[in-house]
């Protein structure tokens, strides 16, 4: 989940008291790699920010040391496939003491557990290449649990190696029932097609599971000890609440352009192939783009800067590659390529700024009885904190809600499903385009102070009709505006029970600004850690229980526990005052409006099956034991394809509606076919959706009160007074 920032950047005095202290702290000058001396400064900043300017930090005590003790463990082996009980044993002896050696700089329960992993999965590499070589027997009685939670770890090597034996024996034999699926197909289509036997097929599936490890086994060797030492340092900062969080400097650098929605560089997406580094998508406008030179599946051989010599990058880890390929605008990147046809060019390329549209804001217009309506979906709330002239979401929000006016909507669907949140200050501002002015959002410190913070401009962009769909992984700034605008009653908020539940601000400290002479000490990534608490205006607090939504629509997990409340260190669920606001009343026949909803719902075939299927999943979710035997394995396989049979009529529903591009979006499609088929794309999956078809329903039902506007009660007052004086 992205995380909700602060915007106003507060918490100075932690910086200055950092600096302030004895210079004899910051006494090392690391500059290599997985240098000791600099993973123990890191442990200092990261403990000492946390203490001084966490909401509410816990004490670093046994318990604590439980938990980063677990959650370690989890993060090194989640699937209990490495390490044996012999090793668990030996780490054992650390799980209270992890606390203690944080303060002391001690890293011998890190090494040791680094060290241990990299000789088991040398260990395992050699194990699964042996189980390979030979055809497995599908006869006897054997199960897996595929719950790894369930699981203890191995025994001793020999249980260790049979766990594997047991996964691949089920992976081949997926692979194989499928692979039987397909051949069944061919030959009834095709009375003469020769089906493949079964012992060619179980062949095919042990090359494929060989192949699948293999890449397994080289991607995991791409991580080195300071991408498992960030595992550590994050096992230890979220438990104080999971959205404290340490990013290293790359992954730094990958929030803020998931937070602005920007990067300097060619504008191409990367993915590893084998020891290739493969081109899998080029960013629509991009510098790639443009060139109309590099295409998707071309393979990058070398990387060369400007003049400079090029860098074999064969064999080179993706981060590594990717750091080679950005750059400054206005700089080149001269790129060996092997082309799909089997030719080698060089290309260069001038980097530029590449705006990742997927991350913006996007609207489009629906008619529904010859009347028409808008759909805005947002993301995120994105923000580019360096530089206020550059695409923010209330600023794009704005421009949509303008254009849907221009084309006489006569109501908007703000639709943020699946959004995980952004800005603060950007949600306040999108927030302020569909009220006069008010409160927004009540915020807290850890001292108990509240602040306000509120919509000061009495413009109103869009005061019609206004429903906001949300889901279970509508976060953080999705509830604060859900919620403001329930709070108002200025629209009605439509989707899941409840949204995801994140009541939390953090803050993203830079820790290189704490450390004298940076440059020479490399970086230190940055620290983002939850320095508040939000509430609604009416003093509740989103935090755990989240946004309930006015109309509940069925979904897949309706029956399960998601969001937040199912997070390990969640922090608890509180109410402070409500602030002074009025509530709006804009809709006129809200109960209405609920109550038609509701009967619509309950009387829909989609949502029937929808609500069905959850129930389904929900009973299937503790189904965990899966047998090895070809004729059982099958009996469960047909059982369960019997079960979903009639939930595949879910993805083949169609609604009534046709959605189009506004004309503003249709002339950059004209220049721009990529753009084109992600629209189009786009408005098939809203021809296919229940909830959006729902939600224009709701909008036609909105029936708005009569209110005169001020301009027009001045008129009448005005009126008014030249009648007295006359």
């Amino acid at each position: 989940m992205n995380a909700i920032l602060n915007y106003m950047k507060r918490n100075y005095k932690v910086i200055l008291a950092v600096l302030a202290i004895s210079a004899t702290l910051w006494s090392f000058m690391p500059k290599k790699e997985n240098d000791p001396e600099k993973d123990k400064m890191l442990l200092d900043l990261i403990t000492f920010v946390i203490e001084k300017g966490h909401y509410d930090p816990i004490a670093m005590d046994d318990k604590f040391s439980q938990g980063v003790y677990k959650d370690y463990l989890d993060a090194l082996d989640p699937s209990k496939r490495f390490f044996v009980q012999s090793d668990i044993d030996e780490f054992k002896i650390y799980e209270l003491q992890i606390d203690d050696m944080i303060h002391d700089r001690d890293l011998t329960f890190f090494k040791l557990t680094y060290e241990r992993l990299q000789k088991r999965m040398r260990e395992v590499e050699v194990v699964y290449k042996s189980l390979n070589e030979k055809p497995y027997d599908f006869t006897t009685d054997e199960t897996i649990n595929i719950d790894s939670d369930k699981n203890a770890f191995a025994k001793n090597y020999s249980e260790l190696k049979n766990r594997w034996r047991l996964q691949m024996k089920l992976s081949i034999l997926a692979t194989v029932v499928e692979k039987e699926k397909l051949e069944a197909d061919k030959k009834a289509k095709d009375p003469k097609y020769i089906a493949k036997t079964f012992s060619q097929l179980e062949k095919e599936a042990r090359e494929t599971t060989q192949k699948t490890l293999k890449d397994y086994f080289a991607f995991i060797k791409e991580s080195n000890e300071d991408d498992w030492f960030v595992a550590y340092v994050n096992a230890i900062v979220t438990q104080f609440d999971p959205h404290t969080y340490y990013f290293a400097p790359e992954e730094k650098e990958r929030f803020d352009v998931s937070m602005s929605g920007k990067l300097e560089g060619i504008g191409a997406r990367l993915q590893k192939t084998n020891d290739f580094t493969e081109i899998s998508e080029l960013i629509s406008g991009g510098p790639a783009w443009r060139g109309k030179e590099l295409e998707p599946g071309d393979l990058i051989l070398k990387v060369a800067q400007g003049n400079g010599e090029a860098v074999d990058v064969t064999g080179m880890r993706l981060d590594d590659v990717v750091k080679k390929i950005k750059g400054p605008k206005g700089t080149e990147v001269r790129l060996t390529v092997k082309k799909v046809d089997g030719s080698i060019v060089i290309i260069s390329i001038i980097r530029d700024i590449v705006e990742i549209e997927e991350t913006y804001a996007k609207s489009s217009i629906v008619e529904k009885n010859g009347v028409k309506y808008g759909v805005i979906y947002l993301p995120k709330f994105y923000i580019d904190f360096e530089n206020n002239d550059n695409r923010d979401a209330a600023k794009d929000i704005a421009l949509e809600v303008e254009n849907l006016k221009k084309e006489g909507v006569q109501g908007i669907v703000m639709d943020l499903r699946d959004n995980g949140g952004g800005s603060l200050k950007t949600v306040v501002d999108i927030t302020g385009l569909f009220i006069e002015e008010g409160p927004v959002v009540q915020i807290k410190s850890s001292k108990g102070k509240k602040e306000v913070l509120s919509d000061h401009d009495p413009k109103v962009q869009w005061d019609g009709p206004l429903v906001v769909m949300i889901n279970n992984f509508s976060a953080s700034a999705s509830e604060i505006f859900a919620a403001a605008i329930q709070d108002y009653k200025r629209g009605v908020v439509i989707g899941s029970k409840q949204s995801y539940g994140k009541g939390t601000v953090q803050n993203v400290f830079d820790l290189n600004q704490l450390v004298r002479n940076n440059a020479s000490m490399g970086d230190f990534g940055a620290l983002k850690t939850t320095i508040q608490k939000f509430y609604r205006i009416n003093g509740g607090s989103t935090q755990l229980e989240g946004v309930s939504s006015d109309i509940t629509v069925p979904d897949r997990y309706s029956y399960i526990e998601i969001g937040e409340r199912d997070v390990k260190n969640a922090m608890p669920w509180d109410k402070i005052d409500e602030a002074p606001f009025e509530s709006l009343k804009a809709i006129n026949n809200f109960e209405a409006v609920v109550a038609n909803s509701q009967k619509r719902i309950l009387e829909n075939a989609q949502f029937k099956l929808i609500d069905e299927n959850a129930k389904w999943i929900n009973d299937r979710k503790e189904d965990n034991l899966i047998s090895l035997n070809l004729n059982k394995f099958k009996a469960e396989q047909a059982s369960i394809e019997e079960g979903t049979k009639k939930f595949k009529a879910i993805s083949k529903f169609q609604n009534s509606l046709k959605f189009t591009s506004l004309p503003q979006e249709m002339e950059l499609i004209k220049k721009d076919s990529l753009l084109g088929q992600k629209r189009k794309d786009w408005h098939e999956s809203l021809s296919k959706d229940v909830y959006v078809e729902e939600a224009i329903n709701v909008l036609s039902d909105i029936k708005k009160p009569i209110v005169a506007s001020k301009e027009k009660v001045l008129n009448i007052k005005n009126r008014k007074d030249k009648l007295v004086k006359s």
